[in-house]
């Protein structure tokens, strides 16, 4: 069974994060079954939501890169 692992900055679902997370999820297993027919129970995801202040891209943080 595949595990996925979804490291997302929290801010960018910080207005639902239930309803965002349940969207990514249906769309991600919907993606693996079809292109390995693996059934959808087979398929587990999980979500780490990192701060933008804590998240960096080189020696920026996201959240300054946003700011920019």
């Amino acid at each position: 069974m595949p595990f996925i692992e979804i490291r997302i900055v929290k801010e960018v679902i910080a207005d639902d994060p239930a309803g965002k997370k349940a969207s990514i999820a249906s769309d991600v297993t919907a993606a693996i079954h079809k292109s390995t027919g693996i059934t959808e129970t087979d398929i587990w995801i999980a979500f780490e939501e990192v701060s933008a202040a804590d998240w960096y891209v080189g020696t920026t943080s996201v959240e300054e890169l946003r700011r920019s």
